[in-house]
């Protein structure tokens, strides 16, 4: 049985944040990185504008042409990436599946990293060739795919590559030959509806019962929708129930205790590191870009996010933390229910690697000289990062990665509740064009986690024996699986 956690009901209060200019003595942070107060008065939304910025792409390009340490690092480890080439062709599917009889989104996920590692080699070197393909994948897709089945496992599909799909897109939006207008609406008709209906029902389970990371990839696919549909309602959607929604992902059921000493207990630090550090992953790339809409995420509620950043890494580095009981009620209503007191850290997977903690580090540290002990420990150790390949099959490929490129930056401090976002194109709001990881079935057999009849979440560990013999740990959004590294689903 895997270690499985209760949820304290509890919600926050939704604040708007304000949006004035960042000062440091007087004087803005980084002039190239200050939104117009025009732009804010009439609700535009900043492009490109979700993980990177154009400051960014040409900071990381300055740095790159000149050999500057880290970046030369970080670029290396993306060059050498299989799908970051040129010569990377599209597979696209009209139906993917993910979860139960017919699985084969790996198909989707290679391509969509793919897509935004050759998106981002063009914007640091400039090689057409890169845009050029990264461009071919996303309109391979947006003319194909139509749907995305398969069990409960289906809504950490739409979540994870949802998100990651926008932001390749976010990159290319203007590029001569994509069809953004088409790319928006398989965005909303596909991934969009499946992410905010699971924030809305979860899957008609008790809201208690899904992890913290099911919403956090939901909402990141909801407001990565929202920035590349020029639709401020789905920004607003997304960052409403980052601060009060009444699911396990909402900050304060995320982070339900602070201890003594600013350390705040991660909800699936109880479960495994796997899943506790997905999150940390996925709450850091919804900080980040909400951060570059103006949105101070990672600052809420008293920098409650860099509390629980702390307590996950400190925990994973091998030091002891603090911790409170915490049950987890789960189940569906009329179906079946349970609950579990979880009453320590799981061990399970402590010390789990994943390329997220250079952009957590970056903002607190560099952007607002805060600090960050653990980390910025984890930063180190992980560095430089890769990406989608870098890390095996399946979890290999839940978060985007190359943050030693994309996110180091020097010191440049922003007082809080003042993100400054790169200045960039704006738009005004305007709705999107209207709609006209493989589980297995071990005999170990995971825990459903919800759902009715057969559409059920395979989020238990115990398929681990079943695979053992495959080797490489790849953890996934939904399951922890053992994978042999390279292998890749077939359409």
């Amino acid at each position: 049985m895997m270690n499985r956690r209760g949820i304290l009901r509890m919600t926050g209060a939704f604040a708007v944040v304000g949006l004035g200019t960042a000062t440091a003595g007087g004087a803005p942070a980084d002039a190239a990185e200050a939104l117009s107060s025009s732009a804010r008065a009439r609700g535009g939304l900043v492009h490109p504008g979700m993980l990177h910025t154009q400051a960014d792409f040409d900071r990381m390009a300055a740095k790159v042409k000149a050999g500057a340490a880290p970046y030369k690092a970080g670029y290396a480890v993306l060059a050498a990436n299989s799908h970051a080439q040129s010569t990377w062709k599209p597979n696209p599917l009209a139906r993917v599946v993910r979860g139960g009889d017919g699985t084969n989104v790996g198909t989707l996920y290679h391509d969509v990293h793919a897509a935004y590692q050759n998106a981002l080699r063009w914007k640091v070197t400039g090689d057409r060739a890169h845009a050029d393909a990264a461009r071919e994948i996303l309109n391979a897709w947006s003319a194909k795919l139509t749907a995305l089945d398969g069990n409960a496992d289906r809504f950490i599909a739409a979540g994870l590559h949802g998100y990651q799909f926008a932001n390749a897109a976010e990159i290319m939006r203007d590029y001569p030959g994509f069809d953004l207008a088409r790319f928006q609406k398989m965005l909303v008709d596909v991934f969009y509806r499946q992410s905010s209906d699971f924030l809305a029902h979860h899957n008609g389970a008790y809201v208690t019962n899904y992890w913290g990371s099911w919403d956090l990839l939901s909402i990141a696919c909801v407001l990565a929708t929202g920035i590349l549909c020029d639709d401020r309602a789905k920004v607003d959607e997304a960052v409403t129930y980052f601060k009060s929604g009444k699911g396990n992902g909402s900050v304060k059921n995320l982070i339900p205790h602070i201890h003594p000493g600013g350390l705040g207990q991660w909800v699936e630090v109880g479960r495994d590191q796997g899943h506790a550090t997905l999150g940390v992953g996925l709450a850091g790339a919804i900080a980040e870009m909400a951060w570059n809409q103006g949105i101070d995420l990672y600052g809420y509620d008293d920098n409650r996010l860099l509390k629980g950043f702390e307590y996950v890494a400190k925990w994973n580095l091998g030091h002891d933390v603090p911790y409170t009981a915490w049950m987890w009620n789960y189940g569906a209503p009329g179906v079946w229910s349970g609950s579990q007191n979880l009453t320590a850290p799981s061990a399970d997977s402590r010390g789990a690697r994943r390329p997220i903690w250079e952009s957590i580090y970056h903002h607190y540290v560099n952007r607002r000289g805060l600090d960050a002990p653990y980390v910025t420990e984890y930063a180190k150790m992980v560095r430089p990062e890769g990406g989608g390949g870098n890390y095996g099959e399946g979890g290999g490929f839940d978060q985007l990665g190359f943050g030693t490129l994309a996110f180091t930056r020097p010191k440049a401090i922003v007082p809080a509740g003042a993100p400054v976002p790169s200045q960039g194109t704006t738009a005004g709001t305007a709705t999107a064009p209207a709609a006209g990881r493989p589980a297995t079935d071990g005999s170990g057999g995971p825990r459903a986690q919800g759902g009715k009849g057969d559409d059920l979440a395979a989020t238990g560990t115990g398929e681990v024996a079943a695979v053992a013999a495959t080797g490489v740990l790849a953890i996934a959004g939904g399951i922890i699986a053992l994978r042999r590294r390279g292998a890749r689903d077939s359409g």
